[in-house]
């Protein structure tokens, strides 16, 4: 599995705020991150349906953490855009396998499962606090 462009540009967007540290608009989101401001309100529309970020109107609006850096992982980002991570298509709930009977699970499915429950562990390990860049001491 490889993460999205799209996926990509979020853990951007959500750096760009948290290092920000306030409430921020989607141009100057977009500008800051490089990304286009109409695929930056497409992933901010993702963001705050998924909690990790609120949207404020008017002309003190813009956006801002809907978490702390502290609580907000790398996976929470990941899982918001793209779904749960899944090592293998094989381990959806929807699946239907043509390798195995409908009873038993293929000697494959324990190793797949092992390492989505791995990475999703380390992924959600990552906190955007431990990302923030400490501002030089002068």
């Amino acid at each position: 599995m490889h993460i999205t462009l799209e996926t990509d540009y979020a853990v951007r967007i959500i750096d760009c705020l948290v290092q920000n540290g306030r409430r921020m608009d989607a141009k100057t989101i977009s500008e800051k991150t490089e990304v286009t401001l109409r695929f930056s309100l497409k992933i901010l529309r993702k963001l705050v349906s998924g909690g990790l970020v609120k949207s404020f109107k008017g002309t003190q609006g813009g956006y801002e953490l809907a978490k702390t850096p502290e609580e907000l992982s790398l996976y929470d980002v990941i899982k918001t855009v793209q779904g749960p991570y899944l090592f293998s298509r094989c381990l959806a709930p929807d699946f239907n396998c043509n390798f195995t009977d409908k009873c038993a699970k293929c000697k494959f499915y324990a190793i797949y499962d092992q390492l989505t429950a791995e990475v999703v562990e380390k992924l959600s390990a990552v906190k955007f606090a431990d990302l923030i860049e400490k501002k030089q001491q002068p």
